[in-house]
């Protein structure tokens, strides 16, 4: 899969496992990567800047004697998961008729 729309699909999930509830980076990968692979040197980066981009809020709390970040989405990020969705849509229907025009030869 090429690298950027893999990313852009991780951005989703990533957004979309927070838009249940904050979550920190490993519980973020054993949840994502039941469905695509990832790893934590692949998510952070992808934290990292949508907590740039305001899509993220981030707070530490101790857990266990060290600091733990935990991930938020705010109400930018669940606006950018909404289209970012939307944008899905689109892509499914192309897809579907890539698939039906396949099976039609």
């Amino acid at each position: 899969m090429e690298s950027q729309f893999r990313r852009g699909i991780l951005e989703v999930c990533v957004l979309a496992v927070l838009e249940r509830g904050e979550s920190y980076g490993y519980k973020l990968v054993m949840d994502i990567s039941e469905f695509i692979p990832i790893t934590e040197s692949t998510l952070y980066p992808i934290l990292k800047r949508l907590e740039t981009s305001d899509m993220l809020a981030v707070n530490s709390q101790e857990h266990n004697g060290r600091l733990r970040k935990y991930y938020r989405i705010t109400e930018q990020g669940r606006e950018h998961l909404t289209e970012l969705l939307e944008e899905w849509e689109e892509i499914l229907k192309v897809y579907h008729f890539i698939m039906k025009e396949r099976k039609e030869r």
